[in-house]
């Protein structure tokens, strides 16, 4: 029997076009996303039981999960730290990261395609109340990842996005522009290491160019971006932080990844410049 297809003709053409498609509650909030939540309040229990913090939370609610974590960041940061690095072996995590639908929609997107999962490329992301260090700039996907030059991320908040948390900013057409060289350096960002040092070639020159849209999602909703689509994380001045997962698929048929043997970047302790010399702009 063939598989039912879970995109429309219209919304595979939408993506074609804009590199970009938003699909609302295309999880199940009960099956696929409230047991990752409930695994991050009991990983936030453990650390104020740790450390012995003298924070009071309610009893679990998908709607305030994260109860407690601001106290925790402001009695220490690095508090927080261990909870980031925490949550992203939650198993309900990982087993929507390996959820079969995020197969078929590579498959239905990229016709063709052999999709694959990049080791490294998944977790869940904490973007804390006036935080910039760790804020992703403008930026493609694929020199921080590699893998593949043709690749997807699965994005999909944990809670709901609102203005002044500041959304994913993006803009829709722009990977059309193929893999933008990079200044691989820190000095415009000296603050920032690793792939969040890295800074577009021209940069103004290149955002002006494209319609920029920043959409508001909720629990549930999926965002599916390609490799190569500009984009940046927005300046959250809300009180609260924005949790989001991200998951990463690769397609192993693609020439230029098969080239280097599907290697990752720079989480994977690759050295880009190596790889690919010639997008780098220093």
């Amino acid at each position: 029997m063939n598989q039912a297809k879970l995109l429309t003709e219209k919304q595979i053409s939408e993506f074609n076009r804009d590199g970009l498609l938003i699909l609302r509650n295309f999880y199940d909030l009960e099956q696929d996303i409230k047991p990752i939540q409930k695994m991050v309040y009991e990983i936030i229990g453990f650390i104020i039981s740790k450390y012995d913090l003298p924070i009071i939370r309610p009893e679990f609610n998908p709607e305030s999960f994260d109860a407690g974590f601001q106290q925790i960041l402001a009695a220490n940061r690095t508090y927080g730290a261990e909870i980031y690095d925490a949550v992203k072996q939650i198993p309900a995590f990982i087993r929507l990261v390996a959820k079969p639908e995020h197969e078929q929609l590579f498959r239905e997107l990229r016709t063709g395609a052999l999709p694959g999962i990049a080791a490294g490329g998944y977790g869940v992301r904490i973007d804390n109340p006036n935080e910039d260090k760790f804020r992703a700039s403008w930026h493609q996907e694929y020199p921080a990842q590699l893998r593949s030059l043709d690749g997807l991320v699965y994005w999909s908040p944990l809670v709901c996005v609102t203005e002044d948390m500041g959304p994913v900013e993006f803009c829709p057409g722009s990977q059309v522009e193929g893999p933008i060289p990079v200044f691989t350096q820190s000095n415009k960002k000296p603050e920032k290491t690793g792939a969040y040092s890295l800074t577009l070639k021209n940069e103004k020159d290149l955002l002006k160019k494209y319609q920029h849209i920043k959409p508001l999602t909720n629990p549930g909703d999926l965002v599916i971006i390609d490799f190569l689509v500009l984009h940046a994380s927005g300046h959250n001045t809300s009180q609260r932080s924005r949790w989001s997962m991200q998951l990463r698929y690769f397609n192993f048929a693609e020439p230029t990844g098969q080239s280097y043997g599907w290697q990752g970047s720079y989480a994977a302790g690759i050295n880009f410049r190596e790889i690919h010399p010639e997008l780098c702009a220093d």
